[in-house]
């Protein structure tokens, strides 16, 4: 079935050629309220697409305000601190974007002279910015007639022309945008891009699609040919791997230990506690580690975590041996008051909301 129906109705075909303007005709009848469809500011443009990569739109919203008042210019993201960013992205996941944002910012503004990328070529040198991302800032913001390709483009394309090409594979990534470039009207980018999106996530959707109210029904592959929930064709290869986090919350009075996450391994830059493994040296002088009976579950894309808290208080008088280990170790002796302030992943808020902290 490989690129069957496509092969029949070429780019001259009338069906073809009818493609764009139904799914844009769809998008003028069904328009979303986006704060970022506004604009033509790429900073605005760009800062929404990165938040939004992995991340479904009810969910970014928020983020995006915080962001865009937080940080209204590239000149505001690349003076603060990354501390304060990693805080403000908190509870989102993936912190690599969040750090990739940050670190564009600044380039931009100390090496770019505050000028930013205007072509999908030059946004393609962005850290953390791929071909998708490229071709939705240069054609919202600067009109390039790039196609977006993301997973509903994917899912839209392979179930209107017939494409069973796993779209895991780099090489159909490349079919289908060269296929979505076919498409896209050079006169109209921006919209019709916007229009794949959202025709994508709100009609064509990755289960119980609203067939029957689809403009392009009549001429749909997967519909006339019952595929609809074969399509497209996805082959995971990615291993989630089971892990065991058993960490240690030792207090000494009003001050909390924390452990600042560092390169090679999960969150990155956030904080959590001590691990029990890594607290050895300590342990010898530890007696009463209380354990918390709740067990916190967390999935990242690669990894299942279960997290298990026991809970150590510290004896006042010793506050110096402890700070001195703290030193030491690598950790932070933090106050009650000040926990709010670090950067924590989501599985730390969760247990920290049930301490009421």
């Amino acid at each position: 079935m490989h690129q069957k129906y496509f092969t029949l109705m070429n780019s001259k075909s009338v069906e073809f050629q009818a493609f764009p303007n139904q799914i844009i005709q769809w998008y003028r009848q069904n328009p979303r309220d986006l704060p970022w469809r506004g604009t033509t500011d790429p900073y605005l443009i760009w800062l929404s697409e990165i938040i939004l990569q992995q991340t479904r739109v009810a969910q970014g919203l928020p983020y995006y305000y915080a962001f865009s008042q937080t940080y209204p210019t590239v000149k505001d993201l690349a003076l603060a601190p990354e501390s304060e960013v990693l805080r403000l992205w908190q509870g989102l996941g993936y912190y690599s974007r969040a750090r990739n944002l940050h670190a564009c910012a600044k380039w931009i503004w100390f090496e770019q002279n505050g000028v930013f990328p205007q072509t999908y070529d030059q946004l393609l040198l962005l850290k953390g910015v791929g071909s998708y991302t490229a071709a939705a800032i240069s054609s919202f913001a600067f009109g390039e007639a790039k196609a977006v390709v993301d997973g509903n483009v994917f899912r839209v394309l392979a179930r209107y022309f017939g494409l069973d090409s796993d779209i895991n594979s780099s090489r159909t990534k490349k079919e289908f945008e060269a296929l979505a470039n076919q498409l896209i009207p050079k006169d109209n980018p921006a919209e019709f891009n916007q229009a794949m999106m959202d025709f994508g996530s709100r009609q064509c959707t990755p289960k119980n699609p609203s067939c029957e109210t689809c403009p392009l029904v009549k001429t749909c592959f997967a519909h006339t040919h019952g595929l609809v929930n074969q399509l497209p064709v996805k082959i995971n290869k990615v291993k989630v791997k089971d892990r065991k986090l058993n960490y240690l919350v030792i207090k000494c009075g009003t001050e909390w230990v924390w452990n600042k996450r560092s390169s090679g391994d999960i969150w990155e830059g956030l904080h959590d506690f001590p691990l029990q493994e890594k607290t050895k040296t300590l342990l010898s002088e530890i007696t009463d580690a209380k354990p918390i009976p709740k067990s916190y579950r967390h999935l990242l894309s690669h990894q299942r975590l279960e997290a298990e808290f026991a809970e150590v208080e510290f004896p006042a008088e010793k506050r110096q041996a402890l700070y001195q280990w703290c030193e030491q170790e690598g950790y932070l002796l933090v106050s009650e008051k000040e926990i709010d302030e670090l950067a924590k992943p989501k599985l730390i808020v969760n247990f920290l909301n049930d301490q009421g902290i």
